[in-house]
This record gives C-alpha cells, sequence and structure tokens, in this order.
C-alpha cells in the first residue's frame, strides 16, 4: 500500500486594508477581513504566520496607492524574501488593490520573489501562463470590474452631494459655526447661535473689528471669561470674519478648494516621480 498524499501546508501571510476611517468600523472593516481569511484557511490546511495592514482606525491607504506607499504589503514582500513566508492570503482582490495596475504589480512582485497569492473568495491566483492566457484575462476582468464597482459608487456619493449641496441641503463638510449635522441635515446649534449675535452686536453697536473681537472671545482684553470655539479652542480672526461677512466665508470655502487641488496635484507628482525612479532602476 502507497503512502497517502499529504496536503502541501504553506506559510502565507495574511493581507487586510482599511480605506478610509469610517470603513474600518462600519465596511468591511480589518476584522471581517481577518475573520474571512482565516475561515479560509481553515478549510485550505495552511498555516498564517503573521497578519499585515494598510490603514487603521484613525486612517485608511487607498487601494490606488503605489507598492511603496503600502507599508503592510512590503513588510509581506520582506518575509517571502527572506524565507518566512510562501506567499499572501487577502479577502478578495478589491482588498489587495482597489485598482487593476496596482493589483498587478503587487501580484507580479509576489511571484518575481517566488511566492504565490492567495484570496479567500476565490483560491490561489496562479501565475501568468503563456500556454493560458483566459487564466490571465479572467483575472484581469475581476480586477477591472472591482474598480468599475468602487469608481461608480463615489460617482454616485459625488453626485449625491452636489445635488443636495445645490438644494440648499447639507452635502459635505464640518458645519459652519452656529450650525450642526443631525440625521443628515443642518439645524441651529442655540448656543452658538447666542455667540454669533454677540459677536454682531459688538461688530455693530461699538464698531470692532475682527481681531478686536477674536481678543474679547478668547478673555485677552480683561472683560470677561473666554468663550470657547467651535473646536473648543482659541478663536482666530479668520473665523471671525466668515462669521461677519459671507464674502469672507466663500472666499475661505475657495482657498481650501484651491489648497485641496494642489495637494492632490503634490500627491499626483510625487507618486509620477516614485514610478519614474523606479522605471530607471529597472532599465
Amino acid at each position: 500500500m502507497g503512502t497517502p498524499h499529504r496536503r502541501e501546508r504553506l506559510r502565507l501571510i495574511l493581507v487586510r486594508r482599511v480605506s478610509t476611517a469610517g470603513q474600518a468600523v462600519d465596511g468591511y472593516g480589518l476584522d471581517a477581513q481577518e475573520r474571512d481569511c482565516r475561515k479560509w484557511n481553515a478549510a485550505a490546511g495552511h498555516r498564517i504566520v503573521y497578519v499585515v495592514t494598510d490603514g487603521d482606525g484613525k486612517g485608511g491607504k487607498t487601494g490606488r496607492s503605489t507598492i511603496d506607499e503600502r507599508d503592510g504589503v512590503m513588510e509581506a514582500m520582506q518575509w517571502i524574501a527572506d524565507g518566512h513566508a510562501d506567499g499572501i492570503l487577502a479577502p478578495n482582490l478589491d482588498r489587495l488593490a482597489r485598482e487593476l495596475t496596482v493589483q498587478e504589480a503587487i501580484l507580479a512582485y509576489v511571484w518575481a520573489l517566488g511566492g504565490r497569492a492567495f484570496t479567500a473568495d476565490h483560491g490561489e491566483h496562479l501565475e501568468d501562463d503563456e500556454d493560458d492566457p483566459m487564466r490571465t484575462a479572467m483575472r484581469q476582468m475581476r480586477g477591472v470590474f472591482h474598480q468599475l464597482d468602487r469608481g461608480l459608487i463615489r460617482k454616485r456619493l459625488r453626485d449625491g452631494r452636489e445635488t443636495k449641496g445645490e438644494r440648499g441641503g447639507y452635502a459635505f463638510g464640518a458645519p459652519r459655526y452656529g450650525q450642526q449635522a443631525k440625521d443628515g441635515e443642518l439645524v441651529d446649534l442655540d448656543e452658538e447661535k447666542d455667540v454669533e449675535a454677540l459677536i454682531r452686536r459688538w461688530h455693530d453697536e461699538e464698531g470692532l473689528g475682527p481681531r478686536p473681537i477674536c481678543r474679547r472671545l478668547n478673555g485677552e482684553d480683561g472683560d470677561g471669561e473666554a468663550i470657547p470655539s467651535k473646536r473648543g479652542g482659541k478663536w482666530h480672526p479668520t473665523t471671525v470674519a466668515r462669521i461677519l461677512s459671507p464674502e469672507a466665508r466663500e472666499a475661505a470655502r475657495q482657498q481650501s478648494a484651491r489648497a485641496r487641488a494642489m495637494k492632490r496635484e503634490d500627491s499626483r507628482r510625487t507618486r509620477a516621480g516614485k514610478l519614474l525612479g523606479t522605471f530607471r532602476a529597472d532599465t
């Protein structure tokens, strides 16, 4: 009688990712991802030797990040390169990466190191084979639809916020002083409305500008106790100016929008520089 065939038992790195802090709590969070991976692994009979994470409860890591921006993925690669693990296990390709290009780069890196790649919803993703082009096409097709699905969700959310904002409703962002968000709508906050009225009275009746008003609110002129700002800290003249002038508030909003656009552009240029540097190193 021959010896029974023993199932191969691999050492796997469990890879988790959340893209936003909210997702860590409300969506497909880290605990749920790990639970699905461990359930699959229990049936497959491999051994999870380490767990890496990109993003946490305080902040996420977007699936569009390049490999070198994914600390968890890079740590997993190091384990494989050092011979301490045989591959990676993710809950699905979407958690591995949201963009197809990033997904393929991560898989190519794993395979180049001699490792293997698994997802809990599919099993093993085999390395590309010239004799089986359908294998690559089907995997990439899954990645395309993951990316499309996420893109459509983001577009619907943006469209919904813009439509609600155009109708005068609360769309997104921090409510201004004197208001708070409740059940998706802006409502007046009586205590802050009283302070707003006080600020306007100081301005209209005493002729005080933003800076003197700011000093008085902060209790720096000796006329009374300090009044906390919306976030509980000290007042700033620009905050007072926004309360006194809708034009100043709109100017501040536009300035914030420009700052966000510049940040996105800087991020794009940094990412392009990293990719170019990697290309030059490879050539």
